[in-house]
């Protein structure tokens, strides 16, 4: 399933810098535009599986998942 996402990106000086609107903590830095934006791909999909991974240690050995469409 493909989902999207914002970056919102600006040029600092010599630098690119960016978020990814929708997830905290996701950002990067780094002198082309094309690279933050492969940098931010990567960080964006490190931190979910992260999320996800604590999210089913908190849930434990028993659980239920169902998608949320909004």
């Amino acid at each position: 399933m493909s989902k999207e996402y914002t970056a919102v990106l600006k040029l600092e000086g010599d630098w690119w810098i960016g978020w990814v609107e929708e997830v905290l903590g996701v950002n990067c830095q780094e002198r082309t535009k094309e690279a933050l934006l492969a940098s931010l791909r990567d960080v964006l999909e490190e931190a979910i599986e992260l999320n996800r991974e604590a999210a089913r240690a908190v849930a434990g050995d028993s659980f239920l998942e169902e998608t949320l469409v909004l």
